[in-house]
């Protein structure tokens, strides 16, 4: 790289990280808010300046050049820098916040909080569900933080993301009004055994729940139900339980779904571990006030308490005890 970049502009640093991360222009642009031939315009002016070839393209790939790959992890740092010069005179961009489902009253509660702790900074939530495809995006850039199952994330995936417990959460299972077991203030694992239970098989974007669930399952003869789409919204909820009539696996701050009761497990009290997760290289105050906020509501609701008869694999609680 031959040219002076000091007079290199922060949003070209951006369109040459998007492009870098997803290698497709068009991905990179729709992850930006851009025209493709806006964000396309930007990386040549950004070779241009540089003397340099960021990238290799083909009518069928994009590959990043020796000078690409040097230039990826310096931008990084470019990008953090001027994040942390922006938050220290007041001014910062919002922080995107997945809440996994709208239904999850943890992930609410903490938002609210933080929002209260932060109110000069903008919180915008996002409900996409799931900490497998939230880690993907955080590390891609498309999104801030994010909250469930740290542990069910792959050791590369986690080593590149900050996370803080939250809650052990306990589970419940939803049931259609008239099941036989809706009747009980609270279901036993074990009456479960040999009955298919819903726990988002199928959905690519949950998996560390599902795997969660799969342990239990294996543990009391819990069958996994057969992959299927994911019914998203109180509706399509209500009409998917009607019709199948199999439980479905949740936790027991999830909102009320029409057609269902939500019934506690017991016997033991399966735990979900819940983290508050975000990218490493993120500096914001808003993050800040999350990380506050979570802190706060789990100590003054004993959130990270287990109950004596709890149930959580082992890797699960070696991971929110920072040990692995």
């Amino acid at each position: 790289m031959t040219a002076s970049v000091a007079s290199v502009d922060p949003r070209l640093l951006r369109a040459f990280l998007a492009v870098a991360e997803e290698l497709h222009f068009s991905r990179a642009a729709a992850r930006l808010y851009v025209a493709q031939q806006a964000l396309s315009r930007d990386v040549r002016r950004l070779e241009r300046e540089l003397g340099a070839e960021l990238f290799v393209r083909t009518t069928r790939q994009v590959a990043l050049t020796a000078d690409g790959e040097r230039l990826v992890p310096l931008a990084r740092r470019v990008l953090v820098a001027q994040e942390e010069l922006l938050t220290a005179f007041g001014r910062t961009r919002p922080l995107l916040v997945d809440l996994n489902s709208e239904g999850l009253g943890t992930t609410r509660r903490v938002l609210v909080r933080a929002r209260e702790l932060a109110p000069a900074h903008e919180l915008t939530a996002r409900y996409e569900s799931g900490l497998t495809k939230a880690a993907d995006d955080m590390l891609a850039g498309r999104l801030d933080a994010s909250f469930g199952r740290f542990a069910g994330l792959a050791p590369a995936v986690r080593a590149r993301l900050g996370h803080q417990p939250v809650r052990y959460e306990p589970m419940a299972v939803f049931l259609p009004e008239d099941h036989p077991l809706a009747a009980l203030p609270e279901v036993p694992v074990r009456a479960l055994a040999g009955a298919t239970v819903y726990a988002g098989a199928g959905n690519a974007g949950t998996r560390e729940w599902t795997g969660l669930a799969r342990q239990l399952f294996e543990r009391h003869g819990i069958l996994p139900a057969s992959p299927v789409p994911m019914a998203v919204g109180r509706e399509e909820f209500a009409r998917v339980m009607s019709r199948t009539r199999v439980p479905v696996l949740a936790v027991v701050d999830f909102s009320a779904m029409p057609g269902a009761v939500l019934r506690p497990l017991v016997d033991p009290v399966p735990l979900s571990p819940v983290s508050l997760v975000w990218r490493k290289s993120l500096v914001h105050p808003a993050l800040d006030a999350l990380r506050r906020g979570a802190a706060e509501i789990s100590r003054a609701e004993g959130w990270l308490e287990k109950p004596a008869d709890g149930w959580i694999p082992a890797t699960d609680e070696d991971v929110m005890n920072g040990h692995m």
